[in-house]
């Protein structure tokens, strides 16, 4: 008997099928963008400073207006002494 069958033979079983679709579908498209994000960290011992990595241009929220960056130049003074 297939889900289709079933859930025509028991009607009472539509609201739960429509429910867990959705969340499945939105767990599954969440993890997909956050792996495509920079700023999300999944492995730590592989990459242990991944800030290092995000392009500062490039901007890291959902809606960003007006912002432009800027380099803090104390910032840069102590990256280049720890290196």
């Amino acid at each position: 008997m297939g889900i289709f069958q079933r859930l025509m033979k028991n009607k009472e079983l539509i609201p739960l099928a429509i429910i867990m679709t959705t969340a499945v579908a939105g767990a599954s498209s969440f993890a997909l963008y956050a792996f495509q994000k920079t700023d999300v960290v999944i492995d730590r011992k592989r990459n242990p400073e991944p800030w290092e990595m995000v392009d500062p241009t490039q901007p890291q929220k959902l809606i960003t207006i007006n912002q432009q960056w800027k380099p803090v130049e104390e910032l840069q003074k102590v990256r280049r002494a720890t290196r």
